[in-house]
């Protein structure tokens, strides 16, 4: 599953450098943050044997302090961490470098996360087990030099109807404890489970 953000115009891609006799060059800089160190390990040396520039994190503390460091303009941060989130991750590289991209690779996949990663700046959200070449096509999307085709991203409505679904279907169809995980009463679910999915 992949959840894709529209960034603003002016900072879509991360910033450009000039290379030799004035060419502009990509800035390829890549945090990788998993706690699953051979993992991380062997998905930043397959990104670096595809040009760009990697460094590891295993932790929420020890990608702060990279990003505090160098901020990265591409980032592939696991959900979850040993000692925290990896959207917390997310946030601070935002906040050091709007122009980074990143995304939010996990196994434990949900929309209602994929949302909040995209909310907080993430540009993809892809779910576990996902290659090199997945992230590279994520991070690379939207560029003019690597041009792919894109789902458009899910309206507010039916990424609350895709929620509600999934949730649904965990509890075997069953109305009244769906409603109640929900927090929802139990005849507004039924109306919402009667209607068809919105665009």
């Amino acid at each position: 599953m992949v959840v894709s953000a529209a960034m603003e115009e002016d900072s879509s891609h991360p910033s450009s450098t000039q290379g030799p006799g004035g060419a502009e060059t990509l800035d390829k800089s890549l945090l990788v943050v998993d706690d699953d160190k051979v993992f991380c390990d062997r998905l930043a040396r397959a990104m670096s044997s595809r040009g760009f520039a990697a460094r590891t994190a295993g932790s929420v503390a020890e990608a702060l302090a990279a990003i505090e460091t160098a901020a990265p303009a591409f980032a592939v941060i696991d959900l979850r961490l040993g000692d925290g989130s990896g959207l917390d991750v997310m946030r601070a590289l935002k906040s050091r470098r709007q122009d980074a991209r990143g995304i939010i690779l996990t196994g434990y996949g949900a929309i209602a996360t994929a949302v909040m990663a995209v909310k907080l700046g993430a540009f993809d959200y892809l779910a576990k087990p996902a290659n090199a070449d997945d992230v590279v096509a994520a991070l690379m999307t939207g560029r003019l030099d690597t041009p792919a085709e894109r789902d458009p991203p899910m309206s507010a409505d039916r990424v609350r109807w895709e929620h509600i679904q999934r949730i649904y279907e965990s509890c075997d169809r069953n109305v009244s404890e769906t409603a109640r995980q929900l927090n929802m009463h139990r005849r507004t679910l039924q109306r919402i489970l009667a209607k068809r999915a919105p665009k």
